[in-house]
């Protein structure tokens, strides 16, 4: 044991030898997205919440060619597109995939015209299928991770034999696949590559440039260390343990959860997470065989994992409730966002795998000592576990593709100041893009006091685009401020903004300016 102690310690130890690390969301652009400028600017520059890394940087210039002369640079958290210097008049799109320290790309597209703008659109992405690839591939994962470690472990710790580790053995091998296949997926997305690019070396070199790469290194090495528990004797609880320890260790090593602040409870919360999940999930294939044979041999082994499963369930649900509170931050985030009504589901099948559980150690087990009929019921109410732990794994992999919602920035609204020697303006514009957007209108005389009026209005126009002055009337509200709700600009470009606030029946204060409107 104070070998299997000291094995633990030295891969829990490596494994959180790692940088603070979390979801990277872009903060700013300089030009802002949208902007229409007299000359080309010599950068663009994109600053996001932590350090980045890039992965692929694509430029494409007013006359729609694709530019391989634009240069990359990064500091801290600032990446700098230098532009040529020859960029032509038009519409310019930069489009990025940055990595993010969690070991997930952030991808996007700045739009900025050097004098009129023209049609120039972004480059049109299709996943190709590795997105499919992705989520194929984590699910493969955890079968391997909490079905395969988590069944070897079951194996020589709790049943003290191989019998009933078919399934384990299966989900080893579809666990590895997934492992090399997550690598290869991981690069591809990063660079924004097809799937015939897996061919390639670029994919899998940028793969461990990312936390996520020596995660799953780890994660391979745990299934590989299963495997050898399962068909050899020697060492095998050890062998076995540490296995079952590797799980824990690459899962709070990469990801969203682990590497949400702070990391001293969300890092540790992961790897008894993960543990609490192979010891439970990776029991139930070998129970459900062992209970299909005389009840008197599986009798001690089902009461056995009953017991230990009690504690290690109630750490599992604290431990995901912690992580579960630190992912969302608020309860709107839970129907708000993709990350919530993911989450949601997961619940509903936890409770579900919960109540089953509970069936099987109040009711089914017990009946299990006094009459051997009752053990097709308890492997019935097993196999269903069995189920829903598949449609969990199926549901979780689909967080790799929304970010939670404590990533999630929120928009700073556009904001114009209209200033004249007779009153001033501040104009608010949430959010700011193409579509629907609210204004509020803050109104005021030229030395700043409230500025009365009895009706205001809002016209815009796009000119270059052909639309018309639009004009719609401000509702007052009762912070004192002029408001307009649900206002459709469906081009992005720099809009005319004329305000008429009528202060008297022969007075009316009328002021104009260009409002930037980035797209969406």
């Amino acid at each position: 044991m104070r070998l299997l102690a000291a094995l633990a310690t030295l891969l829990f130890v490596v494994g959180f030898a790692t940088g603070a690390s979390a979801h990277a969301a872009l903060v700013s652009v300089d030009p802002a997205s949208g902007s229409i400028l007299k000359s080309a600017p010599k950068a663009v520059e994109l600053r996001f919440n932590e350090a980045v890394t890039p992965g692929a940087v694509r430029l494409i210039d007013g006359a729609g060619r694709a530019r391989a002369d634009a240069r990359v640079s990064v500091a801290n958290e600032t990446l700098s597109i230098a532009m040529p210097s020859d960029l032509p008049e038009g519409t310019a799109v930069v489009s990025y995939r940055v990595i993010s320290q969690d070991g997930h790309p952030v991808a996007g597209s700045v739009i900025f015209s050097v004098g009129a703008p023209t049609a120039t659109k972004p480059q049109a992405t299709s996943d190709g299928g590795v997105n499919g690839l992705i989520w194929l591939a984590r699910v493969g994962l955890y079968l391997g991770l909490f079905v395969g470690v988590g069944g070897a472990f079951f194996a020589r710790w709790i049943a003290g034999s191989t019998a009933g580790t078919t399934v384990p053995r299966v989900a080893l091998a579809i666990g590895l696949a997934g492992g090399i296949a997550s690598l290869g997926a991981l690069g591809l997305d990063l660079l924004g590559l097809p799937l015939p690019a897996l061919a390639t070396v670029a994919p899998w070199k940028i793969a461990f440039a990312t936390s996520a790469g020596p995660a799953l290194l780890v994660a391979i090495a745990a299934m590989l260390l299963a495997g050898l528990a399962l068909v050899s004797a020697w060492r095998a609880r050890v062998i076995a343990a540490a296995a079952f320890v590797g799980v824990g260790l690459s899962l709070a090593m990469t990801g969203h959860a682990a590497t949400a602040s702070p990391e001293v409870l969300t890092r540790p919360a992961m790897f008894v997470h993960g543990l609490g999940v192979a010891f439970w999930i990776g029991a139930l294939a070998p129970l459900a065989v062992l209970v299909s044979k005389p009840a008197a041999p599986a009798l001690p082994i089902v009461n056995r994992f009953s017991r230990i499963a009690m504690p290690v369930v109630a750490v599992l649900a604290l431990s995901g409730f912690a992580i579960a509170i630190i992912q969302v931050e608020k309860w709107s985030a839970l129907i708000e966002t993709r990350y919530g009504l993911v989450l949601v589901v997961k619940l509903v099948l936890v409770l579900a795998l919960l109540a089953l559980a509970a069936l099987n150690r109040f009711r089914l087990t017990p009946a299990l000592a006094g009459n051997i009929k009752a053990a097709p019921a308890l492997k019935r109410s097993i196999q269903f576990e069995c189920v829903i732990a598949l449609g969990i794994f199926a549901v979780v992999a689909g967080w790799r593709f929304t970010p939670p919602p404590r990533t999630i920035m929120p928009e700073t609204p556009l904001a114009l100041h209209i200033h004249t020697d007779k009153a001033m303006f501040q104009v608010l514009v949430s959010p700011g893009k193409a579509g629907l957007d609210d204004f509020v209108l803050q109104l005021m005389t030229a030395d700043a006091a409230p500025l009365i009026a009895k009706e205001v209005t809002l016209t815009l126009s796009l000119p270059e685009r052909g639309i018309e002055p639009m004009e719609r009337s401000a509702e007052l509200g009762p912070d004192g401020y002029w408001h307009l709700r649900r206002v459709e600009l469906p081009f992005a470009g720099r809009w005319h903004v004329r305000i008429d606030a009528l202060v008297t029946d022969f007075e009316k204060i009328t002021l104009e300016d260009e409002l930037e409107v980035a797209p969406p």
